[in-house]
């Protein structure tokens, strides 16, 4: 069972890679991390610089958004995160950037189309585009859950806003962030130089279950 120190540890070390791949400015993006077995998870405080996280620093709030554990204020993100572990169950991590490339595509709330395998390996198709909502209560949440029901994608494009994540555990969120990030930027480039050619549907759905169910040790 991991205990509240080793999530928080982890949590701390995966903000290191949003700034490693790019994804964040300043003080900007969050990671989370659901506490298995309990109505909790731990997010990043607001406005602390990731040179100065640490673990215990991180940290903890109920299903509801409410701080239970920690000596600073939660991420001003805090009720998007509650309100997808409140409503995805599976979900065991969040992550909110608002990564240059993919953040461009959602200020034209532009979808990012599926025209490479690695789109259809991690996303199942294309990267979808949630609706506008302000920061300050779950507004953000309701527009994440609400478009990523109907996708595989892990990734959803806010509009006007920038990148949210989920996954099965802080890691797994992490990953799809690069990832987004990392897509968004090429489709861009293959927009500049003509049309992108789109993959088939069955062909997306084949390659999609060879990355989720076969690929790796």
């Amino acid at each position: 069972m991991t205990t509240f120190q080793e999530l928080r540890r982890a949590v701390c070390d995966l903000h290191a890679e949003l700034t490693r791949n790019n994804l964040v400015a300043w003080t900007s993006g969050n990671v989370s991390g659901r506490v298995p077995g309990e109505d909790l998870f731990v997010i990043k405080p607001s406005g602390v610089s990731y040179d100065d996280l640490t673990p215990e620093s991180i940290v903890v709030c109920d299903l509801d958004g409410k701080l239970v554990d920690g000596e600073l204020s939660p991420s001003s993100d805090t009720d998007a995160h509650a309100y997808v572990y409140r409503n995805m169950p599976a979900v065991g991590g969040v992550v909110h950037t608002h990564s240059t490339y993919a953040t461009a595509w959602a200020a034209r709330a532009e979808p990012i189309p599926c025209v490479l395998t690695a789109m259809a390996d991690e996303f199942g198709g294309e990267i979808p585009v949630g609706p506008f909502a302000l920061i300050g209560d779950d507004s953000i949440g309701r527009g994440i859950v609400e478009t990523l029901a109907g996708h595989r994608s892990p990734a959803v494009l806010m509009r006007n806003h920038g990148v949210f994540t989920i996954g099965k555990d802080a890691r797994a969120a992490v990953k799809a962030a690069v990832m987004c990030e990392d897509v968004a930027r090429t489709v861009h480039i293959a927009r500049q130089l003509g049309d992108p050619v789109p993959i088939p549907a069955d062909d997306i759905d084949r390659l999609y279950d060879r990355y989720q169910n076969a690929y790796g040790q």
